[in-house]
């Protein structure tokens, strides 16, 4: 019989992706939403959708009941813990057998950003859950820069409070299929296991500019920029103060050097190597076009 995967943030970047990826495989999709109006695209998706909050441990018994496997993604922001921990009392109320959970890399006790030291703790949480469990703890983004599009587009530029960080960034589409192998295969494969994804290589925005600039045919430069101009950049789009706080939180960390590294974990569960930011470029060329 088909195992019912439940998957939490289901219009979110990461969750958007492993729906994709999990497209025609013997699984009974269920997706949880905040927004109700959102529940359309993802039933013509194949999913069927329960209206949820993670912020409300009482509009979950339905969503997680008859579950068996939850992606588990929790909002980023100082709820967060909370969060994860009204999914595990949802989940272990209604007898699921495994929580996938997405962390961020680097999570510890001692991480230099607030948002690793969340995370840390909701981690903790599902080790001592119970239930099976695997953590994803993936690097920065790829698609992070589709938020620059708009400027690269315009002025062959863009602007990151980064200084000359060197990252081993990954395209979320292996997040996502990572993250679809391990719910796919036998619970007890990757129970206890917590895997920090990587793309294949090491990173400054400077090669970034570079690659981009050789797909889209032009001259792109990275700009880099100082952390208080890249926060009255933020708050002026209306991005709440705590997560610009935890976004430069984290730029300053990658500017020390904290996340110039990679791991071969992608290729170990997928068979191949991660996707390269040339993959990333080419496939998205169009968002950074004039």
């Amino acid at each position: 019989m088909a195992r019912t995967v439940l998957i939490t943030g289901a219009t979110g970047t990461v969750s958007t992706a492993l729906m994709n990826a999990l497209e025609g495989a013997d699984v009974n999709l269920r997706a949880l939403v905040r927004d109700e109006s959102k529940a359309a695209g993802l039933c013509e998706e194949g999913a069927e959708v329960f209206v949820g909050d993670l912020d409300d441990p009482g509009s979950l018994p339905s969503a997680f009941e008859g579950v068996h496997d939850v992606w588990l993604l929790t909002p980023n922001g100082p709820r967060a813990p909370e969060n994860n921990m009204n999914a595990v009392w949802a989940a272990r109320q209604a007898g699921v057998e495994r929580v996938v959970r997405l962390s961020v890399v680097g999570a510890a006790h001692d991480a230099p950003n607030r948002s690793g030291r969340l995370h840390a703790l909701s981690d903790q949480e599902i080790e001592r859950s119970g239930m099976r469990w695997t953590i994803l703890r993936p690097h920065w983004f790829m698609q992070n820069l589709l938020n620059e599009a708009g400027d690269i587009s315009a002025t062959g530029a863009f602007s990151l409070n980064m200084a000359s960080a060197r990252l081993g960034m990954i395209d979320v589409r292996d997040i996502a299929e990572s993250a679809a192998r391990v719910l796919l295969d036998d619970a007890d494969r990757h129970h206890g296991h917590t895997y920090t994804l990587t793309g294949p290589r090491s990173l400054t925005f400077d090669e970034v500019a570079d690659q981009l600039g050789s797909v889209l045919g032009r001259s792109i430069t990275y700009l880099p920029s100082s952390d208080d101009a890249k926060r009255k950049t933020l708050l002026g789009y209306g991005v709440p103060k705590w997560i610009v706080d935890m976004l430069e939180e984290y730029a300053q960390a990658y500017a020390s050097g904290w996340g110039d590294f990679t791991t071969d974990t992608v290729a170990d569960l997928l068979g191949r190597p991660p996707r390269d930011i040339a993959d990333f470029a080419r496939d998205h060329a169009d968002a950074f076009a004039l």
